[in-house]
């Protein structure tokens, strides 16, 4: 399944260019699901897909309905320990969604339609509508950090807990996490890994969308290293509401000018091919009929996201073996990291135990080192062309050597 992650700043007109996206893949003979948080106006609403033209179905993300159905679950299975502590039960009509309810229902309409809950024929085409940035980056990052949330707060060596519960019980006065506390932990990262799965495939992208105008640019470069930073890539960057060229009139001709000059600068900041262009309408589009106008979004099926994590590994051993003593293990294990559009003092970098701390500017990410790099012990780091490169030197005590 291709899926199609669409963003962009606030107001920019993501939800619009999803919409053209969906239709535009739809035109093209592919089964094409479209999912937004926003109404897109024209098209039928509904919580489950409805169809709105051949091979175009529309769900939209009803997030206070998803926020009360889970804490109500939630609190029908802590009923024993709800009770013992003398709590009040909540009623539905009494519960208002709490922030992070959106990113939360966002996840589980991502695990649905990767689970084909929403399609028996299939879906060729997922198209996304996520929120503004940086919101979306923080969105596409949290089901990696929840997953390793949940391995720390309830680590999969749970039968050694079930096994001092009763002991834990007694000593602390109260009774220990259920059974169900560890079930739902594990059915939960189910979902979670479904949905990792999804935004890591090879044939997922991101659609970028921005009015030209100086305003984006600097939202747009952000994004650029957010991306790279989780191993995806933009397979277009959308340039909405794009003014006719060439009025007679001279103030949307100026309006115009500006337009073309920010389209110059990203033309030769973008990968060729990447950049399109989606008209302005003249009035704010409605039903298919209008964004059919926009044209030119169609995803290609052929085209790759991104393989896999982002990073490789730059093995210089064998370079510096003749150098030194002959030994690769006195060599240096190089770590690169692309992050196009990122600045030296925006950049740190933690390594505890087995993982890597990453921050750059708002971005953070923690990662696993392969078994290798393990061994090694950090001897430096430096960002140069848009790629960071940590050096890794072998641990004498860990790394075998050649006697």
């Amino acid at each position: 399944m291709r899926t199609v992650l669409v963003t962009g700043p606030g107001g920019a007109g993501r939800t619009t260019v999803a919409a053209a996206t969906a239709l535009a893949a739809a035109r093209a003979g592919l089964r094409t699901l479209l999912v937004s948080a926003d109404a897109v106006p024209g098209f039928p609403a509904g919580t489950e897909p409805v169809e709105v033209t051949d091979g175009l179905r529309y769900a939209r993300i009803d997030s206070g309905a998803h926020f009360r159905g889970e804490l109500l679950a939630l609190q029908d299975r802590a009923s024993g320990v709800l009770g013992l502590l003398g709590a009040n039960r909540l009623d539905g009509e009494e519960l208002t969604e709490l922030p992070g309810s959106a990113q939360l229902a966002l996840l589980h309409t991502l695990h649905r339609a990767a689970a084909g809950d929403w399609s028996k024929d299939g879906t060729d085409v997922l198209v996304v509508d996520l929120p503004p940035l940086p919101e979306a980056l923080a969105v596409l990052a949290l089901p990696e950090q929840l997953r390793r949330y949940l391995r720390r707060l309830l680590p999969q060596e749970r039968q050694a807990a079930r096994a001092l519960r009763p002991v834990l019980a007694q000593l602390a006065g109260v009774p220990a996490p259920a059974q169900w506390l560890y079930d739902a932990a594990a059915r939960k990262d189910g979902e979670l890994a479904a949905v990792q799965a999804l935004i890591e495939d090879g044939s997922t992208t991101v659609r970028l969308v921005a009015e030209p105008g100086t305003a984006a640019e600097d939202a747009l470069r952000t994004a650029r290293t957010g991306l790279a930073l989780q191993g995806l890539r933009a397979d277009a960057l959308v340039a909405s509401r794009v003014l006719p060229r060439h009025s007679s009139d001279p103030w949307f001709a100026g309006l115009a000018a500006q337009q073309e000059k920010c389209l110059g600068h990203w033309a030769q900041e973008w990968p060729a091919g990447t950049l399109r262009e989606a008209a302005h309408l003249g009035h704010d589009p409605h039903g298919p009929d209008d964004l059919a106008l926009l044209g030119g979004l169609a995803p290609d099926v052929r085209t790759p996201g991104h393989a896999g994590d982002p990073w490789w590994i730059e093995d210089t051993r064998a370079d510096t073996a003749s150098e030194t003593s002959g030994d690769p293990a006195e060599g240096v294990l190089v770590w690169c990291l692309p992050l196009p559009g990122a600045d030296k003092k925006d950049v740190h970098l933690v390594r505890r135990g087995d993982e890597l701390l990453l921050t750059v500017g708002p971005f953070h990410r923690i990662v696993r080192l392969e078994s290798g790099l393990r061994r090694c012990t950090v001897s430096g780091a430096a960002l140069t062309d848009g790629v960071l490169r940590v050096r890794f030197a072998p641990d004498p005590a860990l790394w075998p050597r050649n006697r």
